[in-house]
């Protein structure tokens, strides 16, 4: 029905579809309702291939096509539901219990006093009645500083059912926390003392998990007293090992300004290294089928072995699972279709976990793969050498394009920048990336340990010399924000013009050219609104006081917070760079400032026609005119300042309470101007409130 060398790619997209609708829509109702649907179909199906030529299925291809269309359309829907563990009927937060039996479901991760991890539910407890309980949370632990608690993967642990839902986010712009771990099943929360958990002593998980942690630990412990340097260690534990070492935040800018920061995480570029080598090593194993079929047994068996050693994390596990389909497929066929490899291997990981497709590396991973197969032939048949070494340079920077061009509109989608001597900090890796690869693994080995002076040099080394391209001029375009429209114009624009080249079709190049003057168009919109933008953002924080009086691309920062602090860097930030401003002056309360069109006197805002009262401890009420009117109150630092006492007839349409007050506080304040019929805004654990000023 199909052509065989496409059948995946063929019903790859009607999966997708499907996995995507019921990620975003999910109902539990569902299950049952797709599960007869994918039934229905199947039946209908088997049915035709055994009347095929009775009934002369071939005449209704159209038909046959909507058919199988809709069976994997539905099956994505169905495993994607089945995997949602929020719609289980025993899911924990659908129980009201007192304490939850949970077992640690990754390797811990401590920063300072706390440890985090994800958590695994068992069961519940109601009075003396245990109920078994399935589902994820994520679980915060505040350690005790003299007796902190040791855990593993697999502990036990008997925890209070005191957890919330992941809160999302409360500023524009600000990262989606809740996205993020809904895409890996996880729907609350626990902070919880150490003094409140209970260990049971036993070891649950994945016995293979276990042991790939175990093993992982040690290697990084090895790194520890083989390497001096606390930089080449994270670099050389997070490169080799996947172990998420604590790496500053110079040398994160330097491989991220260049476009090297694949090299910092385990993928299939480190698999690749390893599978060369192999490859060469067992050369003499090509002789015949039956040799090549031990090779294929040897290499996947050691691909698998590296992986163990990196503690199976989840982007060795899709890199080492896509390369064993690739040789597998290169060994057991006469010919191959990569486009159906690649497909196959996509369709067998999202059939074991679904939400991958919203994972970001996954997305990247394989776009990079396509244009390696689909673009890097192209760009590399475009220049001809005969010299050896100037066409393996020129092989090797056609596929640095190749997989640069194809994920270009995700990167920038995701990470706002692009970094313009990509190519050439691409080139400058490619050989230390390779010693370092082959030296990390080889001082693992206690015969090779003498070469971990030369290991550390030559990440010292790399590292030297990315922060010194990452400070050429012009070295990244940085805060690059487009949103889903402007995302998928310009995905369609490069596709159609890559097709237009490869093709010369003059129709491709111009619907290319077409897409791409609206993306342009939308582009200069942004820009055009950004120039004449007037509003004020009142950021929702936790402990803080933060708003933005944005004119244009310039802002006044009212804040308590700091440039140096990660609430500014988490919750502010990523606002005022989308809004595209570009220049940002701090200021306090505790000074009297005028900027423009901002002032501030006398604990008093007037910004364009807008105007807003501070009410803290430090409100002298005289210096407010009578019968004042302002657009805002602004409730701050706890204030006990009584506003039914003010000898001044204040009137004023919105109260915002910041979250330098505490909760009960808030409460008190809240109630009190409801009551009175005002428009009231809360800045904690609520949406940020944002004011759109007329020109």
């Amino acid at each position: 029905m199909f052509k065989s060398e496409y059948v995946f790619v063929r019903i790859l997209f009607p999966f997708l579809l499907g996995i995507c609708i019921f990620y975003f829509f999910p109902k539990s109702i569902g299950i049952q309702w797709w599960a007869s649907v994918l039934l229905v179909v199947l039946l209908c199906i088997l049915l035709l291939n055994i009347t095929y030529k009775k009934l002369n299925v071939y005449r209704y291809k159209g038909a046959v096509g909507i058919l199988i269309f809709t069976l994997f359309l539905s099956l994505g829907g169905l495993l994607c539901l089945l995997h949602n563990e929020s719609l289980n009927q025993n899911y924990f937060a659908k129980t009201p219990c007192s304490y939850l039996k949970v077992w640690v479901n990754n390797e811990p991760q401590q920063s300072s006093n706390i440890l985090r991890f994800k958590a695994k539910v068992v069961s519940g407890y109601q009075k003396d009645k245990q109920i078994r309980l399935s589902g994820q949370m994520l679980l915060t632990i505040k350690l005790d500083g003299l007796k902190p608690i040791k855990l593993k993967y697999g502990d036990e642990i008997m925890i209070p059912a005191t957890y919330t839902e992941i809160e999302p986010p409360y500023n524009p712009a600000e990262f989606d926390f809740k996205a993020w771990l809904g895409s890996q099943n996880i729907y609350h929360q626990a902070f919880i003392d150490q003094n409140y958990i209970v260990s049971n002593k036993n070891n649950n998980g994945n016995p293979i998990i276990k042991m790939a942690l175990n093993l992982r630990e040690k290697q990084v412990a090895k790194y520890r007293s083989l390497i001096k340097s606390d930089e080449a260690f994270a670099v050389a534990s997070t490169l080799i090992l996947g172990y998420r070492a604590d790496l500053s935040k110079e040398t994160l800018s330097a491989y991220s300004k260049t476009g090297t920061i694949h090299a910092l995480s385990v993928s299939g570029a480190h698999v690749a290294i390893i599978y060369v080598v192999l490859d060469f090593l067992f050369l003499f194993l090509n002789k015949n089928r039956a040799l090549r079929i031990v090779k294929l047994l040897l290499i996947c068996t050691l691909i698998w072995g590296y992986a163990l050693l990196t503690g199976l994390s989840p982007s060795v596990v899709r890199s080492a699972v896509m390369i064993s389909i690739l040789i597998t497929a290169k060994v057991l066929s006469k010919q191959t279709n990569s486009y159906n490899v690649l497909a196959f291997s996509a369709f067998c990981q999202l059939v074991y976990n679904p939400f991958l497709i919203l994972d970001v590396g996954f997305q990247l991973s394989y776009l990079a793969v396509f244009g390696l197969i689909y673009l890097q032939p192209k760009i590399y048949s475009l220049l001809y050498t005969e010299h050896i070494w100037l066409d393996k340079l020129w092989n090797f920077t056609a596929m640095s394009l190749a997989a640069q061009v194809v994920t270009f509109p995700l990167s920038i989608y995701y990470f706002h920048q692009f970094p313009l001597y990509f190519l050439f900090a691409n080139l400058f890796i490619t050989i230390p990336l390779v010693l370092m690869m082959y030296l990390g693994i080889a001082i693992l080995i206690p015969a090779f340990r003498f070469l971990a002076a030369v290991f550390e040099w030559v990440i010292n080394f790399t590292n030297a010399v990315l922060k010194w391209i990452a400070n050429l001029p012009y070295a990244s375009f940085s805060s690059i924000w487009i949103n889903l429209p402007e995302f998928a114009l310009l995905s369609l624009s490069l596709g159609l013009f890559i097709c237009a080249l490869a093709k010369l079709n003059k129709r491709l190049l111009f619907s290319s050219l077409m897409l791409f003057v609206c993306y342009q168009l939308l582009i200069v919109h942004d820009d055009l609104n950004a120039f004449h933008q007037r509003k004020i953002i009142f950021f929702s924080l936790r402990k803080n006081y933060a708003a933005a009086f944005i004119n244009g691309k310039e802002a006044v920062l009212v804040s308590d917070l700091s440039v140096e602090d990660k609430n500014y860097d988490f919750s502010i930030v990523p606002a005022l760079t989308q809004l595209q401003v570009n220049k940002i002056r701090f200021i306090s309360f505790n000074k009297d400032t005028v900027l423009g069109q901002f002032v501030l006197k006398n604990k008093q805002i007037a910004f364009f026609n807008y105007k807003v009262l501070l009410i803290d401890e430090n409100l002298n009420d005289k210096n407010i005119n009578g019968n004042a009117t302002f657009s805002s109150i602004w409730l701050s630092g706890n204030t006990k300042f009584n506003l039914a006492k003010m000898n001044l007839d204040i009137k004023y349409k919105t109260a915002i309470i910041d979250a330098t007050n505490k909760d009960y506080k808030i409460q008190i304040l809240k109630k009190c101007m409801e009551n009175n019929d005002i428009d009231v805004h809360v800045l904690k654990k609520n949406k940020a409130y944002l004011v759109q000023l007329t020109q």
